[in-house]
């Protein structure tokens, strides 16, 4: 005689039948595995993909809130359900499930792009864009955080943005391109995200507004989201920009500084090096809030692709950080070396950008 089958059988049938679209059988072998556990949260987990899967949001939400009972707290259970109340359009609700998801585990990639994926679903902005950032830094080489990033850039109009991300996920995994026409549920999220880039990708080469937004009526339309523009690692105009200015006002604030401190030892060494430490606390301070201020991404993401993309201005950036260093290494020890070598470090900072310049 055959012993019984274990929920967990059940559960991997279910699975097979869902990879072949056969939902509403898989639906049933999850229901025969909880009559033996039916408070197991990974076979109603299980349930609710396969009941999003086959578009039945409501159905989908029950599993959900019955798995949530089960298992508070935990990651798969507030994924599923915030996809479900998204589905089911309580965006309200959804958006909190998907903020709860992104401060409960704010250092694991899967979680923060799905966080920020599913919060863009339901009250796109800052917060969402801030979040998908942040699974690309903590998994630059994971094609689907990179996917992310493309369909939260695209809900919010950033078409540049999402163009190079989109470029980077295809970099990365080429096959994430055909994602969207996946059946199942092994791979669901990375379906559910692909198909939402295709949309947007329509979307934006028709010029069509998101909806309940009306444009200007000389708007032009937007370009298209799938026409990759390299990826999402490139160094962007405006990032050259910041950083010129940045190494401009830094380096020769700090040259500047130097100079007054070296001629004010001919009054006092005293005072100059006082002056010198408090200079060089203040240049420090302006130019990571400049950098910072004027950059249109996070300043980790940036200077992980200045050290990728360009060196030459990585070391400027780098360099204009350490040249008001110098002034505070002056006013603890003294003497002319530090100056120098403050002086040094800004200038040659200033000659990096100009190369970087000539070469483009």
């Amino acid at each position: 005689m055959e012993p019984d089958t274990t929920p967990e059988e059940h559960r991997e049938r279910a699975l097979l039948l869902a990879d072949l679209g056969r939902y509403d059988e898989a639906a049933a072998e999850i229901a025969a595995g909880l009559t033996a556990a039916p408070l197991a949260a990974g076979l109603l987990t299980t349930l609710a993909r396969i009941h999003l899967a086959a578009d039945q949001p409501a159905e989908a939400l029950a599993a959900a809130e019955r798995a949530a009972a089960a298992e508070p707290g935990d990651l798969g259970v507030l994924v599923v359900r915030a996809m479900a109340l998204t589905d089911g359009r309580r965006f309200t609700d959804a958006a909190r499930v998907a903020a709860e998801i992104l401060t409960g585990w704010p250092d694991d990639a899967y979680a923060q792009r799905t966080g920020a994926a599913l919060l863009s679903e339901s009250r796109n902005g800052q917060e969402a864009l801030n979040a998908a950032w942040n699974g690309v830094r903590i998994a630059p080489t994971d094609a689907e955080a990179h996917l992310v990033l493309a369909v939260v850039a695209a809900r919010l109009r950033l078409f540049d943005l999402a163009q190079r991300a989109y470029g980077e996920a295809l970099e990365l995994d080429p096959v994430i391109g055909d994602a969207g026409q996946d059946t199942g549920i092994v791979r669901f999220e990375r379906r559910r995200w692909a198909r939402a880039i295709e949309d947007l990708a329509e979307e934006a080469s028709l010029g069509v507004p998101p909806e309940g937004n009306v444009p200007a009526p000389a708007a032009a339309p937007a370009p298209p989201v799938v026409v990759p523009a390299g990826p999402v690692l490139d160094v962007s105009g405006e990032t050259v920009d910041a950083v010129g200015e940045t190494v401009r006002y830094g380096s020769g604030g700090t040259i500047v500084a130097a100079v007054l401190a070296a001629a004010m030892t001919l009054i006092n060494v005293g005072i100059s090096r006082v002056w010198a430490g408090l200079i060089g606390v203040l240049v420090f301070g302006a130019v990571v809030f400049w950098f910072r201020g004027r950059l249109p991404e996070p300043a980790g993401v940036v200077l992980r692709r200045l050290r990728s993309g360009d060196r030459r201005l990585a070391a400027a950036v780098y360099l204009t950080f350490a040249a008001p260093l110098f002034l505070l290494a002056y006013a603890v020890v003294g003497g002319p070396a530090p100056l120098v070598a403050g002086m040094v470090a800004g200038a040659v900072a200033e000659l990096l950008v100009l190369a970087g310049r000539r070469r483009r």
